[in-house]
């Protein structure tokens, strides 16, 4: 179930970092609001999962699910650059996010 949380903690984590955008610096109240809920939400899920989960496996693996869709999400949504380099990169993210689901 940690596992769990903490694929939710990290979805929550690609939420706020996309909010952040959508906020314009906290000038726009519906964006911050939704940004800072999610924030709170990312952070509970992630302390939740680190009753039973390595703080260091669980960190990276969080930062690493959000990294990995805001870089997505910045392609789909604001039109960033799409290069194979930055999918290899991506990849090797995910790689060493999987590896230390497993290996934990």
């Amino acid at each position: 179930m940690s596992w769990l949380y903490l694929l939710l903690a990290g979805l929550f984590e690609i939420g706020w970092a996309i909010g952040l955008k959508y906020t314009q610096g906290f000038t726009r109240l519906w964006p911050s609001i939704a940004t800072l809920a999610s924030m709170g939400i990312s952070l509970g899920l992630l302390g939740i999962a680190l009753k039973e989960l390595p703080i260091g496996t669980a960190y990276a693996v969080w930062t690493g699910i959000g990294a990995v869709g805001t870089a997505i999400l910045g392609v789909v949504l604001f039109a960033e650059p799409a290069t194979a380099a930055r999918f290899v990169c991506i990849g090797l993210i995910v790689a060493g996010i999987l590896g230390l689901k497993f290996a934990a």
